[in-house]
């Protein structure tokens, strides 16, 4: 009870109900065999073995009905329950025994300490300082690998064996972001907020069940890097050339139409997309955004997040933003048909539409949406532009080498219009990109201005290959002739170039 001391409260009760008070003496052994110490902190009660080994539950509130049957089930068997002071069983789950409750993200994180909470917190923090975009806490037969995805790259951080740690470290998690400690055979889906200093981190968390446990995958959305003005995100920032960053700017700058970012999953659309609205934000236009999640926060900006269990879906959203009289609107993804159509109404009756899509060319877009089903002309009449992009890892300055080439790279460097080399970059690694040989990453990016003659293409179903040239006509660099200038300059290799960009 809420403002009740609850051995106190015990203590009155305990006549009528028939229920031990007890405090914590040392003699205890708290046994975490059924209910290990993650779920106890959670569900706050700590199995106790008496001498005779009969399991006894500890708790702040004995009962509670849905609490005892939770641990009798765990325990596969009726036990006693005593009430017990929060104090009593901090000292028995080694820290603050209450979590953080809140719907989605919370604000404050439950406190422990021990050797499963310093893993997790560790990993957190060092995958947020070296700049990781997401954390992945990989389960095998032996215990629990963390892996931080660093420039769109795995790499190994640590290691803990032992199956029971590293179910305890997956419960630690589950218990960070809400999610039901019990349930080990379903996916699960969850976000918290991570204290760091005065500092916090927000995460997206996925849970899923493999064949040695689960695995979990935190994706780190800093929502603070777009705050002000002067750590705001611009196209030149992101390394768009030029030319694509002028064009990117010119169909930003329209009246109405759509504006869409494409590429597959990690080419950095969302973060184009940003950089183009903090370009643009004035304080002059409305702009409204429509995301799964926030992963930037704008200021002056009206953010929407997506909740699809309480029914607010990218197409509910967005038709509700069409009433808050909005000039400029982000719809983070364009993942149904339902949605793509509202995005193009939008489009066409005012608005300008800033979107993203999952495809990997220009030509795989128009597969997309015409798998959507939606009226090709109407699309394509509000469609302004299309930028496809990558993103591609950038050498190390203090640590880059030279090869040989060899002779297809040689024929493939030449076609591409770069001449001879008998020479390409190599990542060596140092300790300025953790041993890597790259750092950092930056964009290539195709820029397709759409115009009639491109609008007729698409809606008389022409070939692929006329919708190439056509792009060639208007002076659109290609991706492969993009990356092997790079290449040339010495920013890149052709080992990432070939596994980011492909040889096509």
């Amino acid at each position: 009870m809420p403002g009740v001391d609850a051995v106190a409260f015990a203590a009155r009760l305990q006549a009528d109900a028939g229920v031990a008070v007890m405090q914590h003496t040392g003699a205890e052994i708290p046994d975490f065999s059924a209910v290990d110490l993650p779920t106890a902190r959670a569900w706050k009660c700590v199995v106790l073995r008496r001498a005779d080994g009969v399991p006894v539950i500890a708790a702040e509130d004995p009962w509670d009905e849905a609490l005892l049957q939770r641990v009798c089930r765990r325990l596969g068997a009726q036990a006693a329950s005593v009430a017990v002071s929060r104090e009593s069983l901090d000292m028995w789950l080694g820290g603050n025994s209450t979590p953080a409750h809140a719907g989605g993200a919370s604000d404050a994180v439950a406190q422990a300490d021990g050797p499963i909470v310093a893993f997790v917190d560790t990993a957190i923090r060092s995958g947020f300082t070296n700049g990781a975009s997401d954390i992945h806490f990989e389960c095998d037969r032996g215990g629990v690998t963390v892996k931080h995805r660093l420039d769109g790259v795995m790499k190994r951080f640590a290691r803990l064996d032992g199956a029971q740690p590293a179910q305890e470290v997956i419960s630690r998690i589950k218990v960070l972001a809400q999610l039901d400690i019990t349930e080990r055979r379903l996916p699960q889906d969850g976000r918290f907020r991570f204290a760091r200093g005065t500092e916090s981190i927000d995460l997206r968390v996925s849970i899923m069940p493999s064949v040695f446990g689960e695995d979990a995958v935190l994706r780190l959305l800093d929502k603070a890097q777009l705050r002000t003005r002067e750590v705001a995100v611009s196209l030149d920032l992101l390394g768009f050339e030029a030319h694509n960053a002028q064009l990117i700017r010119e169909l930003a700058g329209e009246p109405s139409g759509m504006l869409l970012v494409t590429g597959p999953t990690g080419s950095g659309k969302t973060t184009t997309v940003y950089a183009v609205l903090s370009e643009i934000n004035t304080g002059l236009e409305k702009i409204i955004t429509i995301e799964d999640p926030v992963e930037y926060e704008l200021p002056g900006v009206l953010q929407i997040p997506v909740n699809e269990r309480k029914g607010l879906t990218f197409a509910k959203g967005l038709r509700s933003i069409l009433r808050h009289d909005p000039d400029r609107i982000l719809v983070g993804e364009i993942r149904d048909a339902e949605t793509a159509e509202i995005a193009v109404q939008s489009a066409l009756t005012g608005h300008l539409v800033f979107t993203t899509v999952h495809a990997n060319s220009m030509t795989d877009i128009m597969g997309r949406f015409r798998h959507f089903g939606l009226d090709m002309f109407g699309f394509m009449s509000s469609l302004n532009g299309v930028v496809v992009q990558r993103l591609v890892r950038q050498l190390c300055t203090h640590c880059t080498g030279q090869r040989e080439a060899t002779e297809r790279e040689q024929q493939w460097l030449a076609r591409m219009g770069q001449g001879i080399a008998k020479t390409v970059p190599l990542a060596v690694g140092c300790t300025h990109c953790n041993g890597t040989g790259y750092r950092g990453r930056f964009v290539v990016a195709e820029v397709h201005v759409v115009d009639d003659a491109l609008r007729d293409h698409v809606t008389e179903g022409s070939p692929v290959s006329v919708l190439r040239k056509h792009g060639q006509d208007q002076g659109v660099e290609s991706l492969t002739v993009q990356a092997a200038r790079h290449v040339m300059q010495a920013r890149t290799t052709l080992e990432e170039v070939k596994r980011v960009v492909g040889w096509l």
